[in-house]
């Protein structure tokens, strides 16, 4: 039996994320899994650049995931860099660095943007790998920083992806956008739920969710929602992979949170500091696709999953 150590590096405007693991006969087995925050996107929306000491901060956890591709021996890596590169006037700079940094381990690695269309295909195929095909078609909503991505599929296998979207809004870009208070005032959520209707409006037109049996969120906000929903007073990854939350746990606390302050975001067991400012954000997009999803599909709880764009990257390696 062929088996093939590999490392997907998920670079996003919020978090940079590392998967290793050994490839057997198009199934992962994990070998070690982490995630920080160093949130490249910062003010890439109003300024159009990778700020300095948001490169900085990638920079160094990338040197720190260079060591374990070192130290865990891995044959082949591919890191994908998703919406705040593609919007960034000086990406080259960015590029640059991960070839230093990354070619010293694994000759000519080095990090790629990939589209809208492509990101939404590798989220789909991490997301519903282990899934039970009997309750596809799947929508599958990857909600990062900068861009969240809806896609419609049946599952794995040839054709498996329908239609997909890469809606140009995320929690980081609608927080600074729009989010500026603590809390935020009224008129400010208004103006974020404005800004999301328009943006997942689009890809309400392109994606046919009126045909989807299952909504599957994966990605930070959607796992922090879960913990939370379960009422966990520490963040438990495998009680949060595929569990199942109702729209009348789900939405509560999605309101909760867009009402709260800093402060008392910060103080929930379940919450990872670098998501914080930006939860608030991210519970308005999830508010509305499962208010349009719920009228369209009739779906009435989300699937979430641990397993996501990384594990897509990871598997597109074999």
């Amino acid at each position: 039996m062929d088996v093939n150590r590999v490392a997907a590096i998920d670079c996003g405007t919020n978090s940079i994320r590392l998967l290793i693991a050994d490839l057997t006969e198009g199934r992962l087995h994990d070998i070690h899994r982490e995630m920080r925050i160093v949130r490249l996107g910062q003010g890439v929306d109003a300024t159009g650049q990778l700020a300095p000491d948001a490169l900085a901060r990638t920079r160094a956890a990338l040197v720190d995931y260079a060591a374990l591709l070192d130290r865990f021996e891995v044959g082949a890596v591919r890191m994908v860099a998703t919406s705040a590169t593609r919007d960034a006037a000086n990406r080259q700079v960015f590029f640059d660095m991960t070839a230093d940094v990354l070619g010293r381990v694994v000759p000519s690695a080095i990090a790629e943007v990939i589209s809208g269309t492509e990101e939404a295909e590798l989220s789909f195929n991490g997301a519903v790998g282990e899934l039970d095909s009997a309750a596809a078609p799947f929508v599958v909503v990857d909600l990062g920083g900068g861009s969240t991505e809806v896609v419609l599929g049946n599952g794995r296998g040839e054709g498996r992806v329908q239609a997909s979207y890469s809606a140009d809004i995320g929690c980081v870009r609608l927080t600074e956008r729009c989010l500026h208070s603590d809390p935020p005032t009224a008129a400010e959520v208004a103006a974020a739920r404005e800004v999301v209707r328009e943006r997942l409006g689009e890809a309400l037109r392109v994606v046919p969710v009126d045909r989807a049996r299952t909504w599957v969120g994966v990605a930070g906000t959607f796992t922090t929602l879960a913990a939370l929903a379960q009422n966990m007073t520490t963040y438990d990854s495998e009680a949060i992979h595929l569990s199942r939350v109702g729209f009348g746990e789900l939405l509560p606390v999605c309101e909760q949170l867009i009402g709260m302050t800093r402060k008392q975001r910060a103080a929930l067991g379940p919450m990872h500091e670098g998501r914080v400012d930006v939860i608030g954000g991210g519970s308005i997009v999830v508010e509305e696709l499962a208010g349009a999803l719920g009228r369209r599909a009739g779906i009435d709880e989300l699937v979430v999953s641990e397993h996501d764009i990384l594990d897509g990257i990871a598997l597109s390696i074999g």
